[in-house]
């Protein structure tokens, strides 16, 4: 039991020292530190010595002795990078044969010191060397031969545990590019970072390195050729030399296959079985075959093959052979693919399914998200005719393929490259040329073509300004909104929004505050907080492509018009395009339009007691307490075995403690709320600037937020709630670790939901915590996110009444959101379902595991591809784990627990007057389901109704049916 505990313990604490390692990454020392390496001629490292085996180092001149068991020749690093390898983790020149192959692996940081050295290099290759730049012919400092035989013992070791393989299979197969070990190079890289470098210093070469990003193929090479003819005269010696090599390069990774050559490198394997058989049977065939497609078709399975049957071979130089092979048929197949010009429908879509079976044997899709989606796609390809819902339908599986492949890239090294992107911002280049250099490009081009035919047949296409691809972009929530274009990139929790602008975002901020609009690359999930407010305020909201982002960067501090319609259609335009109509849309109209009065008048502010959970149901929300702790009651009477004991603070008890006195002021915390309010409408009265208005609104409620968490409370209160604890969860305060949740009477209103607004704090065992806690959820709706929020929907924000939900907690292996309705797609009678590892799963716009559950089947709408969860130990607080994506994350058991507690809500609670669909937080622990929440699901009807969104949203018979033959082109 020691043991276990002392782990755990080791646990917490190496995971809080690598957050705070984190949080004071020194950026300035780091540009400081790069700079400095670039132009020394050493770079990382410090001098030449000799390193034995018995540990000894010895001078340039005096190699190791026999007697030491010899050793290799290297430079050693500087102690200042030594230090930020030590202080930070951060890794600077990293060279193998120096460095331990655990450490390297780095399994406790999710392989980060392995990632920095892949980064290292795609910045090296980007930037003339970037810390190498000198240090480039500092002879001695790295040799390649100890470097290639480190590389050889490391996959050794690595690819001994089949388990580890499954699990990284597409990281793995990555490193393979940037670690030596059997003399090969990352040619595609090269030829990309090489003509990014030549387009950096020649702008007339921009076009073509945009084709040889956006669209490579063959006659590439043709086009730099032309260039050089063409502008020879105007180069210098310098730069024709950059173009020769990238022209070298262009040569060599497009030059056919020598199947000789492999069946050579394949002679190696020692293994007998199907798998080696199938490889050679296929080099065999490939020898005399002219048909590209059916190559293509062939490389895909045998893709597919190889990582599903690596674990069959228990060789680890086999493993390694079949590895490396597999990387030579991704690069074959990224050539050949872009040969591949679909003429007929039927065409296209056997290229979209080759593409998507070829993305999964590369690892970006993971082997149970393949078997999902797989018969969905190979079963349309038969049909001779196929309906419009069918094709769009096929549409959203393969775009989501795209979708899934791109936030794995991401998921792996996000977190490295959003770190170096603080201190080197050209590290964000690095997670595009890893999207681009797979089979992620022409499978997103191939869907894209498919969106634009489907476009034509249903009238229904988006009309983004000018840029390509527009058909990668999808409406999630449907709505209108004029302002300003801010487009950010890369890391977005930092960054100040206006509520009058419109953003795109490779991911959007947890915790984001009102805006006009939202566009965002990684969607998150379909139900989190910052999905659900979006679409219950009627916000457009949309999904787009890292390209679809780049693309409109040239468009950031414009004022635009935006348009999501109900079909999922997107209209972006610049202000001075809108018609007549859309500048209609805009006339200000009266402050009271469009918003909703929270009512007061039954409120119980005279009950100031610690209330049991059991005692209050659903018709005490918004008179006792809030929604949350009303409904979580009704929820206990009616499934008392999947719900957990409750005490309720009341609203009466928030109440009676803002009409104590407030220090420093000759009135109570309620008068002074009341007064801020009422000079506010008096500002407003003499025409006074609304934003001027909000300022001082804001700063009010700033100081009023800071009083009360320096509130006193009652000590008849304390009392309370001491022998409740006892009473109610059957031990004293400080011995069971609880959930504090704001339940405030603003949220799950009819029109407005207030999801996620107010602060929910996790796991608290202590009671001196527990008693400040209290005041930091009554605190929470005078923040600004808050009463921006409300402000921006309820003609009363300052009526604000908190209660206080108290829980025990419940470690639960994963959690999430179920909505009683299909959102975007299914029907009113399905579920949609978002669950990711740990608690509070789905709600903070993890990227959840999500399934839209109807009554006999389920359909992945999208995996998982959040890394770390939080759980919930026995002390308190949270520990952050990490996870990978191998397996699912629900169970047929845990869907058909879904099932049935949806359809018992759904008929228990018929009685009431609501009768739309519920949101339900809701997580598993042992198979056992638990419930935490159910409010309503609240969408904006205003947004859902609107006449100038269904007057551009053509009706479709989507029943009409196409020849499979048909011509695209």
């Amino acid at each position: 039991m020691r043991n276990i505990f002392t782990t755990v313990l080791s646990c917490l604490i190496f995971s809080l020292s690598i957050q705070a390692q984190h949080s004071k990454l020194p950026i300035s020392l780091l540009e400081q530190t790069v700079n400095e390496l670039k132009n020394d001629s050493r770079g990382p490292y410090k001098r030449i010595r000799w390193f034995c085996k018995d540990g000894s180092i010895r001078e340039p001149k005096d190699p190791c002795p026999d007697s030491t068991g010899g050793g290799i020749q290297h430079a050693s690093y500087k102690e200042d990078v030594i230090r930020l390898g030590n202080n930070y983790h951060i890794y600077f020149g990293d060279i193998l044969a120096y460095t331990d192959k655990i450490d390297f692996w780095d399994k406790e940081n999710n392989q980060s010191r392995l990632i920095q050295y892949q980064l290292s290099k795609y910045l090296a290759s980007v930037d003339d060397g970037w810390i190498t730049r000198k240090s480039r012919y500092y002879r001695g400092a790295i040799q390649s031969e100890d470097e290639e035989a480190w590389g050889v013992e490391f996959y050794r070791w690595l690819l001994k545990d089949n388990s580890t393989i499954n699990k990284h299979y597409y990281l793995i197969k990555q490193s393979l590019r940037d670690i030596p070990h059997n003399g090969d190079t990352n040619i595609a890289q090269l030829v990309r970072s090489e003509s990014k470098v030549i387009a950096e210093e020649m702008p007339n070469f921009m076009d073509i390195r945009i084709k040889i990003h956006g669209r490579p193929d063959v006659t590439d090479i043709d086009l730099v050729n032309n260039y050089v003819v063409k502008n020879k005269s105007k180069l210098s010696s310098e730069q024709l030399n950059k173009l020769n090599k990238l022209q070298k390069a262009m040569i060599e990774f497009y030059s056919p296959i020598n199947f000789e050559e492999l069946k050579q490198k394949m002679s190696g394997l020692t293994t007998n079985n199907n798998l080696t058989k199938r490889v050679n049977e296929f080099i065999k065939e490939q020898e005399n075959t002219n048909n590209e497609e059916e190559q293509l078709g062939n490389i895909s399975e045998l893709l597919c093959e190889i990582r599903t049957e690596i674990s069959s071979i228990n060789n680890v130089n086999d493993k390694l052979l079949l590895l490396d092979f597999s990387n030579d048929l991704e690069d074959l197949f990224i050539k050949s693919a872009q040969n591949w010009k679909p003429k007929q429908l039927s065409e296209l879509l056997e290229k979209i399914y080759v593409l998507s079976e070829a993305t999964a044997g590369s690892g970006l899709v993971e082997n149970w998200e393949w078997q999902q989606i797989e018969p969905n796609l190979i079963g349309i390809l038969s049909e001779q005719k196929i309906s419009l819902t069918d094709l769009n339908e096929y549409l959203r599986l393969s775009r989501g393929i795209v979708e899934w492949s791109v936030s794995r890239v991401k998921s792996d090294y996000g977190t490295v490259v959003n770190t170096y992107s603080d201190f080197e911002p050209k590290a964000l280049g690095f997670i595009d040329d890893r999207i681009r250099s797979s089979m992620v490009l022409s499978l997103g081009e191939s869907v894209s073509e498919l969106a634009n035919y489907l476009a034509v047949k249903t009238k229904l296409s988006n009309k983004v300004m000018d840029i390509k691809n527009s058909g990668a972009i999808r409406g999630l929530n449907p709505g209108y909104a004029l302002g300003e274009l801010i487009v950010v990139k890369g890391s977005s929790e930092n960054i100040t929004v206006n509520a009058s602008n419109i953003y795109i975002f490779d991911k959007p901020p947890s915790d984001l505050k009102p805006v006009a609009g939202i566009m965002t690359v990684s969607e998150g999930n379909l139900v989190s907080h910052v999905q659900l407010l979006a679409r219950n305020l009627g916000i457009p909201n949309a999904a787009l492509s890292d390209e679809n982002l780049e693309d409109l960067y040239k468009y950031n501090g414009k004022r635009i018009f935006y348009a999501v319609t109900n079909k999922g259609t997107v209209q972006v335009k610049l202000e001075s395009d809108m018609t007549p109509v859309e500048r209609e849309l805009f006339v200000k109209k009266e402050r009271t339009n469009s918003k909703i009065k929270v009512p007061v008048g039954e409120i119980r502010l005279d009950v100031s007691e610690v209330l049991n959970m059991r005692n209050v149901n659903a018709t005490d929300s918004g008179k006792l307490c809030g929604p949350k702790a009303a409904n979580l009651g009704q929820l206990k009477s009616m499934f008392p075995e999947h719900v957990v004991e409750g005490l309720i603070i009341p609203f009466g008890i928030f109440k009676s403690h803002m009409d104590q006195p407030m220090p420093g002021k000759n009135i109570s915390y309620w008068n002074f709320l009341s007064n801020t309010f009422a000079s506010a409408e008096a500002m407003r009265n003499k025409d006074v600037d609304e934003s001027k208005i909000e300022d001082y609104l804001l700063s009010q409620l700033k100081e009023l937020e800071e009083a009360i968490l320096k509130m006193h409370l009652d000590s008849k209160f304390i009392s309370q709630l001491q022998n409740q604890f006892k009473n109610v969860f059957g031990s004293s305060i400080g011995n069971v670790p609880v959930f504090l949740r704001s339940d405030t009477n603003m949220e799950d209103l009819k029109e407005f939901t207030g999801a996620g607004l107010n602060l929910t704090l996790f796991n608290i065992l202590d009671e001196q915590k527990i008693i400040e806690g209290i005041k930091r959820v009554w605190a929470s709706p005078y923040t600004d996110r808050s009463f921006k929020w409300r402000q921006k929907y309820l003609l009363n924000p300052e009526n604000v009444y908190p209660s206080i939900l108290i829980i025990p907690s419940v470690d639960v292996e994963y959690s999430g959101v179920m909505i009683t309705k299909g959102i975007n797609v299914g029907g009113d009678n399905d579920l949609t379902v978002a669950f990711s590892r740990g608690a509070g799963g789905a709600v903070d716009g993890q990227s959840a595991e999500t399934w839209l559950l109807k009554q006999e089947s389920s359909l992945l709408l999208a995996p998982a591809r959040q890394i770390d969860y939080l759980r919930l130990p026995k002390h308190g607080g949270t520990i952050t784990h990490t996870t990978t994506f191998e397996e699912n994350i629900l169970n047929q058991k845990n869907k058909n627990s879904i099932r049935k507690v949806a359809k018992d809500i759904r008929e228990k609670l018929t009685e009431n007057e609501y009768k739309g669909a519920y949101d339900v937080e809701l997580g598993f622990k042992n198979d056992k389901l638990w419930l935490f929440q159910i409010r309503p699901f609240v969408e904006n009807k205003q947004a859902k109704g609107s006449e100038y969104l269904q007057s551009i949203t053509p009706k479709v018979d989507y029943s009409q049916q196409v020849n499979i033959t048909e011509k695209i082109l």
